[in-house]
């Protein structure tokens, strides 16, 4: 009779979304409960894999803000140029953004 396989990674992964706060002690005996036998090692790792694709994620997505808003600095700075020429001057534009801190 063949062994049925079984994707160890996946199923830690699958028993880390049903149970976010449980340790990795506690996902082995919940895993041995289903007859999946795993290391805690195995779980640190998959769980570090996680928090790493996470952060990963974080800093694209973080990165391509940055990207967007600011675009090119020389024409964003010749728009606070022209910014502070409608105001009517730096000094009053320092101002109004003063007010608008507060």
């Amino acid at each position: 009779m063949a062994r049925k396989k079984t994707n160890k990674s996946q199923a830690i992964r699958d028993m880390i979304a049903a149970n976010p706060k449980a340790k990795s002690s506690e996902i082995v005996k919940l895993l041995a409960e289903k007859g999946i036998k795993v290391s805690t090692t195995l779980v640190y790792g998959v769980k570090a894999q996680g928090k790493a694709k996470k952060r990963k994620q974080k800093r694209e997505k973080v990165m391509a803000a940055g990207r967007s808003v600011n675009g090119d600095p020389v024409e964003l700075l010749r728009g606070i140029k022209d910014l502070a020429a409608r105001a009517g001057g730096i000094r009053n534009l320092k101002e109004f953004v003063d007010l608008l801190a507060d």
